[in-house]
């Protein structure tokens, strides 16, 4: 033990003279001008050290503010991203709903047209909730029942022309027979030729209109109205135009294909006649066709 305290008081000894002469040469070497030489030469082998240090911190510290910057950065474009989609849902919303008013719009200015037509406002105006289509039904639900005074056998239209009537109704909804529906009759006119028949739906295809009397040629692209008769429906509703006659002279009556101008693939609003005067005056019936002007026998002479 007492070895080891006096091997330990001489190296304490050392390291004083050590220190003690570092610094008297120190103060020579300050004194005689030359520390500078000294402290330049340390610069010289430390600062590549020193440099590359700095250098390193320099690049650590960028690279934690483009991380920060990234990060922020990130978040930015995510936020952005879940604006963009709200606007993106936002427009689509805002164009359905100028559809939709566009639609109404259309279908207020057929019910001025009729002003005989009892519509019970908006209530009348019903959105097609359901539909099936088959080869022995053809039927849309709306979101009208008794509750609003919807009754079996009304007639449906819309702006385009005839969709059906009333075929079942419950306290909030109501199925509709569409005029394609094979089961579906309709007594109709031939807006130019004045002939009358009777419009069938047929399975898979458009209408036929039969039991047009023979003898007057039926044209193509003939308009074809509701004649009124029998009053289940109100005269003068577009039913369709004739695209295809069928005519033989051995037979008693004649045959009209009619596509209707109700477009069923897009059906989205239709309105419940309650109420109509079935003796209304309307101008597609009432008004007989022009007659050719013959000529003169004065025009015939010159």
């Amino acid at each position: 033990m007492r070895e080891q305290r006096g091997w330990s008081g001489g190296n304490l000894a050392v390291k004083f003279t050590i220190l003690a002469l570092t610094a008297i040469l120190l103060l020579a070497l300050q004194q005689t001008g030359r520390l500078g030489t000294l402290e330049g030469l340390v610069t010289l082998v430390t600062a590549p050290g020193q440099s590359g240090l700095s250098s390193l911190t320099d690049r650590l510290s960028n690279s934690l503010t483009n991380l920060r910057n990234y990060r922020n950065l990130q978040q930015r474009v995510t936020e952005l991203e879940l604006i963009t989609q709200g606007l993106i849902v936002e427009n689509l919303r805002l164009k359905e709903v100028e559809r939709e008013n566009q639609r109404l719009r259309e279908l207020l200015a057929f019910a001025e047209t009729r002003p005989a037509f009892e519509l019970r406002g908006g209530q009348i105006i019903a959105r097609v909730i359901g539909k099936n289509a088959t080869n022995f039904l053809d039927v849309a639900m709306i979101d009208l029942g008794t509750r609003h005074g919807i009754l079996v056998g009304m007639p449906v239209v819309n702006d385009q022309g005839l969709v059906g009537r009333i075929y079942t109704v419950t306290a909030t909804t109501a199925k509709v027979l569409l005029i394609t529906d094979p089961s579906s009759t309709v007594n109709t006119i031939l807006q130019a030729s004045r002939l009358t028949g009777i419009v069938n739906g047929a399975p898979g295809s458009d209408p036929v209109m039969g039991f047009i009397p023979q003898g007057t040629e039926v044209g193509i692209g003939e308009v074809v109205l509701t004649s009124g008769m029998g009053g289940n429906f109100p005269k003068g509703i577009t039913v369709g135009q004739v695209v295809e006659v069928r005519q033989k002279d051995v037979d008693v009556f004649q045959e009209a294909v009619v596509r209707p101008t109700v477009n069923f693939g897009r059906l989205e609003f239709v309105m419940v006649v309650t109420n109509f005067d079935r003796f209304e005056s309307v101008p597609l019936l009432d008004t007989p066709p022009a007659q050719p002007v013959e000529p003169s026998d004065e025009t015939s002479e010159e």
